[in-house]
């Protein structure tokens, strides 16, 4: 048991809730692993108050937890004692917020409701009455900004103030009946005997795994429980779980309609008949692939290509660059401190020019592209769409976005995994995305050299490369362990994006983007430069070319490619590419298709050490690195075998 804690935040995932926690605790934090589970958690002291810790939960969807994270928040409702328990809710879909709120209001501690977003529903045309709401609840509601710290001052008050609601929600007169009985043979715990029934009754694991912890101290009685349970459900056709959340939804359905006075914009009708089709079982696949093709050709053409030129080659390579190397021969008069600065693995050359004038027009694209998606409610309409197709990778619909946006950039894909429910599935998407996923200006320059040697090569590769994906992801999803966590969205009204809110979240994401990636370029820069002040990256050039000439049939030359394309994946592609007629179409065809399962750049192994842990990367690494050499080996000799020339 850890020590008492005085607030915990809870709330679904994207409504707010850690920037709320900044603004409650400021910077200083500590973030760690929940005792008994793998999801991290951050405390920090409460601002102004060093004698109270505020703790940020992981984002839940609803309660009884199906994902991890939700299983984390409820052992923490569960095992910590609260002051109080702050819900953080989307202002703009009050009936999902509603529908949680019902079931914590009953949990016997002191409680706020913060209505979050509030901009963005007043964007919308939306009006409700938060005081009416506050009465329907029979607690506290402060409707908040949290990005612009509107609402924060009240929200800090009504922390001071909180009461444990006056709220209870009835239940099928059965249903009661069992919850009275299993609440007296409740063993003590810091939320109410009757919440802990319910979580019970509706098969909550964390609620099982805390009385199974508590049988011998308090006297749990397994054996009745499950008895009182399951006579229960032998009165109903449906699971209990179902019964209980269909409540708690038409009871909300309820309180929202007595409290809203606008339901705002319900949209244009073309908007509106669009998200009808998107969830067609037929009409819906041509709308994704206009989508997705649209996203990959913001973030891949436009920003990978057109913005991306402007600034590395106009700018960076045309003024900046040239300019700092010029100041830097002047002032620095050590050599190896000029290298260290401007040479070709120099933290200005290679690092900065990496992060600002390479990855940053993609991630500003990728951001407002992501944007859109979100405000305009189609987001969820595509998980939904494409669950079916990542079911057989042991993965859910949401993983299509991450997996998608990989064709712009891996390291940003790589950030996005954090949109996954669970650190398997993002495990499994990131381990996808290392291994077979190219970025646009790999996949430039590989459409550009396969499409010198015809369709049937350009059909070979692509087939090879989709063929491995969904084997390696069907095998991980076998092995990784953990269970697929079946897609729970919301579809909220199909709506034409507000221009403001795209624009809010867009800063918000650079702004971490700036703060927190820009040094993994720089870390990176500095240890090419190391490698190859020691004479290690001419000796791993060498050391690739048995390998290289005898498995692959590749000339030596093409040795230096692949290390060129763990600096930069589109560089290794350019050595192959810059080989020209020394490459028959056959070693064109295995070298690109080794190069494109081969180990991703630099900066998305960074990345990837960052989300994943150093050790994780590691294996990725041992595994991507042999199993691309295998491939193209193989290719290469079945190729052979055909007389494919």
């Amino acid at each position: 048991m850890l020590a008492m804690i005085s607030i915990a935040l809870v709330g679904q995932t994207n409504v707010g809730k850690s920037v709320i926690f900044h603004r409650l605790t400021g910077r200083y934090v500590n973030v760690s692993n929940y005792p008994g589970t793998t999801v991290e958690v951050t405390r920090g002291q409460l601002r102004d108050h060093p004698g109270q810790t505020v703790l940020d939960t992981p984002g839940v969807l609803t309660l009884p937890a199906r994902s991890e994270d939700e299983q984390a928040t409820a052992h923490i409702l569960l095992n910590e004692k609260l002051r109080a328990l702050v819900q953080v809710g989307d202002a703009k879909n009050l009936r999902r917020t509603v529908q949680l709120a019902l079931l914590l209001a009953e949990a016997g501690v002191p409680m706020v409701l913060a209505l979050n977003m509030m901009d963005e529903a007043r964007a919308r045309g939306m009006a409700f009455d938060p005081a009416k709401l506050a009465v329907e609840l029979g607690l506290a509601v402060v409707p908040t900004v949290a990005t612009g710290n509107e609402g924060m001052v009240a929200l800090t008050r009504a922390i001071a103030d909180a009461k444990i609601p006056i709220f209870r929600l009835t239940y099928a007169d059965e249903i009661e009946a069992a919850i009275d009985d299993l609440a007296l043979m409740m063993p003590v715990a810091h939320l109410s005997p009757r919440v802990v029934a319910l979580l019970y009754l509706a098969g909550d694991k964390a609620t099982e795994e805390w009385l199974a912890a508590q049988e011998g101290a308090q006297g749990a009685d397994l054996f009745a429980l499950a008895a009182r349970r399951e006579g229960l459900q032998d009165a109903f056709t449906e699971p209990l779980a179902e019964i209980l959340q269909r409540a708690r939804m038409t009871a909300a359905e309820a309180i929202v309609r007595r409290v809203v006075r606008d339901a705002g914009q319900r949209g244009h009708g073309l908007v509106q008949r669009i998200g009808q089709w998107s969830v067609h079982r037929w009409l819906g696949w041509p709308i994704v692939a206009l989508v997705l093709y649209a996203v990959y050709a913001f973030v891949g053409q436009f920003g990978a290509g057109v913005l991306v030129g402007v600034l590395e080659n106009d700018l960076f390579n045309g003024i900046i660059n040239p300019w700092f190397q010029q100041l830097v021969s002047t002032w620095v008069p050590i050599i190896w401190l000029q290298d260290f600065l401007v040479g070709p693995y120099g933290l200005w050359t290679m690092g900065m020019t990496y992060a600002l004038a390479l990855i940053l027009p993609i991630v500003t694209t990728f951001f407002i592209a992501f944007g859109i998606l979100e405000d305009s409610g189609y987001f969820a309409r595509l998980s939904v769409l494409s669950n079916r197709a990542f079911k057989m990778l042991g993965l859910n619909g949401r993983a299509v976005l991450p997996m998608v946006l990989g064709l712009g950039c891996v390291t940003m894909a790589t950030l996005t995994t954090r949109i996954l429910h669970t650190p398997r599935e993002r495990l499994i998407v990131t381990f996808l995305l290392a291994l077979a996923i190219p970025c646009s200006a790999q996949l430039g320059v590989v459409m550009g050299m396969l499409a010198s040697y015809g369709t049937s090569t350009f059909l070979i590769w692509l087939g090879t490369v989709i063929l491995v994906l969904f084997t390696v992801g069907w095998l991980s999803g076998k092995l990784v362990k953990g269970k697929r966590i079946p897609l729970m969205t919301e579809l909220p009204p199909m709506r034409l994006p507000v221009a403001g809110n795209v624009a809010k979240k867009t800063w918000s994401r650079l702004k971490w983007y700036l703060q927190e990636v820009i040094p993994l370029f720089l870390i990176g820069a500095a240890l090419m430069f190391i490698l190859d002040r020691i004479g290690l990256l001419p000796w791993l050039i060498r050391a690739g070319e048995p390998l290289v000439t005898g498995w692959l049939g590749l000339p030596k030359e093409a040795s230096a490619a692949f290390l060129m394309g763990f600096l930069r994946r589109d560089f290794g592609a350019t050595g192959l590419f810059a080989m020209g007629s020394a490459l028959s179409p056959e070693q064109g065809l295995v070298g690109l298709v080794t190069l494109t399962i081969f180990v991703p750049c630099i900066a998305s192994m960074l990345v990837i050490i960052k989300e994943q842990g150093l050790k994780t990367a590691v294996i990725m690494l041992a595994l991507i690195t042999p199993l691309a050499f295998l491939i193209g080996g193989l290719l290469h000799h079945v190729l052979l075998l055909v007389g494919f020339v």
